[in-house]
């Protein structure tokens, strides 16, 4: 090189890499946004299978084998209750439609949602991220599926379930999932492979089981007594239903789980088009006959108030000795241990993604991989959060409250991505993109629309019995209240940070991406004074990599 090509380095510069080619509507999509990672720095350890029982491990967690009862006492009829689980299975369906085509627009993106919000709504610029940043960062926790794992871990071992023995146990259990998660992704996999291995046969055991109990093999009386008049109680009550319904997607959510690590999968299009479906039907069955078989076992009562132990009731009305029950209930742990390894790993990529895009403070430090080629930052986030949660709120009420706060901004959220995907496709054919591998029709899109809506709008009706009425003992809506105020705060953030103190000190917001040593990528929000604002936009592209500067020695022209 000679003297003629060097140039003085520009003080915004942090790394002078020059931008490889990558013609295609994924990084042309949209100018703002975390920088598209064309070979994953975490590695390519996601295959088919990987991709089935990431799906499953998160879905058979703690839903099917503890919620069955708040189902069951929301609609108020047996009947009403399995129908719920088939609309669950149906709205599931749709919603991973939309993932699926997000993905086929996007193939190198992880992170699910932070990544097609952020592509569906690129205006007001960094409002989609930081608002969902903020909401994932504040609800970044998984303590209601460590307490129910503690719960089951100590029936298991036939001990007390005092309350601050649980939650000891719960934060053990979880630093040790954790650990797991940042020493391999590798191992952290096929973990999660082998425990999800062992819930669907877990399940297909009950689901068999139950068929016995039908046919009167069993030492219960009256197997079929729930399905006789199975519509009789059923509620009209709107907040019921919605509660029913939040609960029932609580159970599915995980259908998605793959996409979270979709930058991590070689062939990502084809291999979740075949397995995400596949991996929600099998749950689905699972889920529906495992019901069957608790409605066979146990009494109608009895289900509506088991509260989180509803499997360990089926254990005990079909065997009816404390070896079974432990057994059984061992199985149960097992299986929620998985799935808590299983949310951590694709919370840990969406956690990583909102950081990628600058977002959050420190984007290295969410984007690293090092030391263990693993999210070591988002990792350690997950594990303060939870145990704070599991830890600081007062036993009780506090799981359905959880539950039903971390769904709140989640249906939100899902609503704006299902309708954010018609904005895609219109700006696609504004610039005659092709067609890609995968398109939801809209029909499936629309029925979409309509559950979120439902999800969002009824449970703000009072439920039967007055305000204080609810799955709760305090004022029915307050987990609307509270996830509606998280969004606000996270609006107001944008706001202060985004709009208002750049005005206010001169200066606008530009993205600079930073590419670090273990490959990684991520942007970084920096403020650039007016007086240099010029500068900045004749030295840097739209995605904020700079420019490369080509100057001509003498003799070179031809």
């Amino acid at each position: 090189m000679s003297s003629h090509d060097v140039e003085k380095k520009d003080p915004y510069v942090e790394t002078t890499t020059s931008t490889e080619s990558l013609p295609s509507y994924e990084e042309a999509a949209v100018t703002t946004g975390a920088p598209v990672e064309k070979v994953s720095p975490l590695g390519y350890h996601v295959d088919s299978l990987t991709v089935v029982f990431l799906n499953i491990s998160k879905m058979i967690g703690t839903g099917v084998f503890s919620t069955p009862g708040s189902i069951l006492k929301a609609v108020g009829s047996v009947g009403l209750s399995l129908i719920f689980w088939v609309i669950g299975y149906a709205f599931a369906g749709a919603s991973l439609a939309v993932y699926l085509e997000y993905a086929s627009y996007f193939p190198h993106r992880s992170g699910a949602e932070v990544a097609y919000l952020e592509k569906a709504y690129p205006k007001p610029k960094f409002l989609l991220p930081t608002t969902f940043a903020v909401q994932s960062v504040l609800l970044s926790f998984s303590s209601s599926n460590a307490i129910v794992l503690a719960k089951y871990l100590l029936v298991a071992a036939g001990a007390s379930t005092s309350t601050w023995r649980v939650r000891g146990l719960a934060v053990g259990v979880f630093t040790i999932i954790v650990i797991i998660c940042i020493l391999s992704t590798k191992w952290s996999l096929r973990l999660s492979n082998a425990i999800g291995v062992v819930k669907v046969l877990t399940l297909i055991f009950i689901a068999v089981t139950g068929l016995v109990v039908l046919g009167g093999h069993t030492r219960v009386e009256d197997p079929h007594a729930n399905f006789r008049n199975s519509f009789a109680g059923t509620t009209s009550n709107g907040n019921g239903l919605a509660t029913a319904l939040v609960k029932v997607n609580f159970a599915y959510a995980g259908f998605e789980n793959a996409f979270n690590v979709l930058n991590e999968v070689r062939n990502p299009i084809r291999t979740l088009k075949r397995y995400a479906p596949l991996s929600l039907t099998i749950v689905f069955l699972l889920y529906l006959f495992a019901n069957i078989a608790y409605f066979a076992a146990i009494p109608k009562e009895a289900i509506r108030t088991s509260n989180e132990l509803t499997a360990s009731l089926f254990f005990s009305a079909v065997f009816g000795n404390s070896k079974a029950v432990t057994a059984l209930s061992a199985l149960v742990a097992v299986s929620s241990f998985g799935n808590l390894l299983s949310v951590i790993i694709g919370s840990s990529r969406i956690i990583r993604e909102c950081g990628r895009q600058g977002v959050l403070p420190y984007p290295r430090f969410w984007a690293s991989t090092k030391p263990f080629n693993t999210p070591f930052g988002p990792y350690l986030l997950k594990w303060i959060l939870t145990v704070i949660v599991i830890i600081a709120p007062p036993a009780g009420d506090a799981f359905n409250f959880i539950v039903d706060l971390q769904s709140y901004p989640g249906n939100v959220f899902s609503f704006l991505m299902t309708l954010g995907l018609f904005f895609v496709r219109k700006r696609r054919r504004s610039i005659g993109a092709p067609a890609t591998e995968f398109r939801a029709w809209n029909a499936v899109l629309i029925f979409a629309l309509a559950v979120n809506v439902y999800l969002l709008v009824l449970p703000w009706i009072p439920p039967e019995g007055g305000i204080y009425a609810g799955d709760v003992s305090f004022f029915y809506a307050t987990y609307c209240i509270v996830g509606i105020g998280i969004l606000a705060i996270a609006g107001f953030a944008y706001v202060i940070w985004i709009q208002i103190l750049p005005k206010v000190k001169g200066y606008e917001i530009r993205q600079l991406t930073e590419k670090l040593e273990d490959g990684a990528q991520a942007n970084k929000l920096v403020k650039v004074p007016l007086a240099e604002v010029a500068e900045w936009d004749a030295t840097h592209d739209e995605h904020g990599e700079v420019i490369e500067r080509k100057s001509s020695t003498p003799g070179s022209e031809k």
